[in-house]
């Protein structure tokens, strides 16, 4: 069995995407777990239980190498009563960031 050039870029594609698909889902769990965390530690509550993707581009690490580096967003409450926007930074697998807000605390 032969396979024409079209339908090998097309096999490659579907391919990648997948690959970049199930990455984007790994990366997404470990922000949305970093952030139950920190989010414990700081006192506040993480609503909707949801992190939703920002941004993202392709960046060199500290070690040169190129990784995604993906901007993640979520709400949080510090008094039960207000929504207050935070932000995830990760550079391929690694939390780079986590910021908040200014907010009122409860």
């Amino acid at each position: 069995m032969t396979f024409s050039y079209a339908e090998i870029v097309i096999i490659i594609l579907l391919v990648s995407f997948f690959l970049y698909w199930s990455n984007s889902q790994q990366a997404r769990e470990i922000a949305l777990s970093a952030v139950k965390i920190y989010c414990r530690r700081m006192g506040i509550q993480l609503l909707d239980e949801y992190v939703a993707l920002n941004a993202f581009w392709l960046k060199r690490d500290e070690n040169g190498k190129i990784r995604i580096w993906r901007s993640f967003l979520f709400e949080f409450t510090a008094t039960g009563e207000d929504r207050y926007n935070g932000k995830i930074i990760m550079l391929g697998k690694r939390i780079e960031s986590i910021q908040l807000e200014p907010h009122r605390i409860g």
